[in-house]
């Protein structure tokens, strides 16, 4: 007889412990070998002073089964509680976040039919590194962090996950338009990787109308990958375009650890109505199952959903005002067909396979080649970020050039990214935050002594300089973005 394996499992807050109860049920009577290890996170466990809202104990839980059964969760409102969905995946490493996108007509209302999409997350960087400062009363400011081997992991996964799974097509969504940088080395790399992989499509679209084709258009796409907040978003629309966010489930996949779950959250205004759908955390089961080597007992339950919505047996969200049945009767109807096929939809067979046959993000030569690149930086001026309520553009401007010294230059003066000297226009609307860009002349001693020395000298003359970025240069290639103007 098989062993069980052990698994992670949290009940969640709000509808959680009702979907989990009926989502363990189900993993039971298919007979799933899961041995299901309960621990507390979430609204408790921030309340009890626990401010990323999981305990130890709960950690050393997760690191020993390596598996994660999570329903949702939810983080108190107001200052000092951080996200727990985000902490688990940055400090786990679950770098990548699998979302499939599926419609079931005719008998799930839904205005696109044809829609079988796999969203792949970068589930670590980006704006969700949680980095934020207030620099003046004015102006807040949050960081945008693109790695190199960040993009490299998650890119690769989107194409190793295609090839494992018969897909077609990647497609890469970015901004590159506007955030040249950060968004640019994603697209820059994905067409790097891309190379590697002759037998898959490619295309590549700007977030904005990437997001409304999937709206309007969404069985153009295959697989996409994409940054961090953009995936996040894009989810939810392809989720929602299928008929409801209840139904989805997703992944969350390192390297030593992965996470399954609902995209939903926690819906504490229905919670302990018995009305909630459940289908999100089975589906998150599913894919868990097959994570596990548990592939006949992930055919079995995924079967058994789909005859159950074959017969017409939903819940309040995908009723729409129909017959619709709870929670618990919802759970029933899914064991009653354990064992039956669906007949409109394509009976799901999955194949068994292995934790270690997971897709990793291990790189090849070449790729090995472009994370750790041969690289000459060198310094080539700094931007200094001053407080300024007194001054005008033009009065600032003209005190900074005669303080730049011999070996610095200013070159552009900007407020919320408008240029405003020299040559500003006074229908500019500026705020405290003022960004000074002083480069180095052509023959300049270009080290970090002579920006503290300017710095010393914007002290000297009471002005306030609230942070600084050096700007570098790499194997000549200017590694900041341009100021009007420049």
């Amino acid at each position: 007889m098989s062993i069980k394996r052990q698994i992670t499992v949290a009940r969640g807050d709000g509808i959680g412990p009702e979907i989990m109860d009926a989502t363990l049920k189900i993993l039971e009577y298919a007979g799933a070998m899961i041995e299901p290890q309960f621990i507390e996170i979430g609204e408790k466990v921030y309340l009890s002073g626990e401010t990323a809202g999981i305990s130890g104990e709960a950690w050393e839980s997760l690191r020993r089964t390596k598996v994660f059964l999570k329903a949702p969760i939810t983080t108190p409102q107001g200052g000092g509680y951080k996200s727990l969905n985000v902490t688990i995946r940055k400090t786990l490493g679950l770098y990548a976040n699998i979302r499939p996108n599926i419609s079931y007509h005719p008998f799930i209302k839904t205005k696109h039919p044809d829609v079988n999409l796999v969203i792949v997350r970068e589930n670590e960087e980006d704006l969700y590194a949680g980095i934020e400062h207030q620099h003046t009363p004015e102006v807040v400011q949050c960081l945008k962090l693109i790695s190199r081997p960040g993009s490299e992991k998650i890119i690769r996964y989107a194409f190793e996950y295609a090839v494992k799974n018969n897909r077609k097509k990647v497609t890469c969504f970015t901004k590159d338009n506007i955030m040249k940088l950060t968004d640019g080395l994603f697209h820059k790399l994905f067409n790097e990787i891309a190379e590697e992989y002759p037998q898959i499509e490619t295309d590549h679209w700007i977030i904005d109308i990437g997001i409304a084709k999937i709206a309007d258009t969404p069985q153009e796409f295959d697989v996409i990958v994409m940054p961090n907040l953009y995936g996040d978003i894009a989810s939810d629309v392809a989720a929602q375009i299928t008929g409801s966010v209840g139904l989805a489930g997703s992944a969350n996949i390192g390297d030593h650890i992965a996470m399954f779950e609902a995209i939903h959250g926690s819906a504490p205004d229905i919670a302990g109505k018995g009305i909630a759908n459940p289908s999100g955390l089975i589906h998150g089961a599913i894919m868990m199952l097959v994570h596990i080597g548990q592939a006949e007992v992930a055919t079995k339950v995924h079967n058994a959903w789909l005859k159950t919505i074959e017969d017409g047996i939903f819940t309040g969200d995908i009723s729409k005002g129909g017959p619709a049945v709870g929670t618990v009767e919802f759970a029933e109807a899914v064991i009653k067909r354990l064992g039956q096929s669906p007949t409109t939809f394509a009976p799901v067979m999955y194949k068994e396979r292995l934790e270690k046959d997971e897709v990793k993000h291990e790189l090849s030569p070449l790729a090995k080649d472009r994370v750790k690149p041969d690289v000459v930086q060198e310094l080539d001026g700094v931007d200094v970020f001053v407080l300024n309520n007194t001054y005008t553009s033009e009065e600032l401007g003209e005190q900074l050039e005669m303080l730049a010294g011999s070996d610095l230059e200013l070159i552009v003066i900007t407020n919320r990214g408008v240029k405003v000297y020299p040559g500003g226009f006074p229908e500019t609307f500026t705020t405290d935050h003022w960004r000074c860009r002083f480069q180095f002349k052509a023959n300049a001693n270009k080290t970090n002594k002579e920006i503290l020395n300017l710095l010393q000298r914007i002290d000297d003359a009471g002005l306030h300089c609230i942070k600084t970025e050096n700007l570098y240069t790499f194997n000549g290639e200017k590694g900041y973005s341009l100021g009007q103007g420049q």
